[in-house]
């Protein structure tokens, strides 16, 4: 799909619509031109927008008879900086100075435990599916943003140490610890299946394409998806919620706040208090199923 945008942070923000949100592609093109005609009349990039940059581009739109799209172009604006302030690519948000009714913040849905171990039981045959493998391992052992996973680097990774490097939002290094399982099939996956890969290309990045380069988001999800498909999966999911199931399942098992906070990257705690809210919910959930008087 070509865009007609050229800033980064929204060409990040059609992916994630198209792929995590699953928006259709009239949708997506949607969001695409009201986000270039901003684009185009601040000339700055997005990002650095203040909500007087915003308010004067709605003003014009207004003295041009179009006042019946504002309320579209305020709903896409909303949801492009919601997308950069959670992503914390920006720490303050232009639209909350602007006098608009709060979305309300709905979770982020997570597999279930039962559901990650058969997503992670891949047939293993060739040199693909032992990548895929080691991605699947390594994302739900370590909560990796699928950005920072495709953009690893074989020199990011300690197999002796059982870490890896990530270079996460604002280029913020962190080390993240990856666990037995994620570093054995990232030893297979690198000594014995990486290197006939590479078709004669000469690149650091550690998860190649069939092409032997760096993998797309949308290659990945397509991949995940299939073999969600393949296992039955009921639950809708996307790369992201694999992300989710990792900070929620250490929730669960006793992990603190702080630690997740250190392992997901976040700045800010409050960004990682929306796990406490999954795990009050199941605990619901589980109540009600399962207490003779739950119901």
């Amino acid at each position: 799909m070509k865009y007609h945008v050229t800033d980064m942070d929204v060409l990040d923000f059609l992916s994630y619509l198209l792929i995590d949100r699953k928006y259709s592609n009239n949708t997506v093109m949607s969001y695409d031109l009201q986000l270039y005609e901003l684009e185009q009349f601040t000339h700055k990039p997005l990002r650095h927008l203040t909500s007087r940059d915003i308010t004067d581009f709605l003003a014009k739109r207004k003295e041009k008879n179009q006042a019946r799209t504002i309320a579209h172009f305020m709903t896409v604006f909303r949801s492009f900086y919601k997308f950069l302030e959670i992503e914390e690519v920006i720490s303050k948000n232009p639209m909350d100075d602007m006098e608009l009714p709060k979305l309300p913040r709905s979770l982020p849905k997570v597999l279930s435990k039962e559901e990650v171990e058969l997503l992670l039981d891949v047939p293993l045959t060739n040199a693909y599916q032992y990548r895929n493998k080691a991605m699947l391992e390594l994302m739900y052992a370590s909560g990796l943003r699928i950005t920072e996973l495709i953009s690893l680097q074989i020199h990011d990774v300690n197999l002796e140490m059982q870490t890896v490097r990530v270079f996460g939002k604002g280029s913020k290094e962190r080390l993240v610890p990856i666990g037995d399982y994620a570093t054995y099939y990232l030893q297979i996956y690198i000594q014995y299946y990486r290197p006939s890969m590479l078709k004669k290309k000469d690149t650091d990045i550690l998860f190649l394409s069939s092409r032997g380069d760096q993998m797309s988001r949308q290659a990945f999800f397509k991949i995940i998806k299939q073999l969600g498909i393949e296992k039955g999966i009921k639950t809708d999911f996307s790369p992201h919620t694999l992300r989710h199931s990792f900070a929620t399942h250490l929730l669960e098992n006793g992990a603190d706040l702080r630690s997740i906070q250190e392992l997901l990257g976040h700045s800010d705690i409050s960004t990682t208090q929306i796990y406490t809210h999954i795990s009050n919910q199941q605990l619901q959930e589980n109540y009600k199923k399962f207490h003779p008087h739950g119901n």
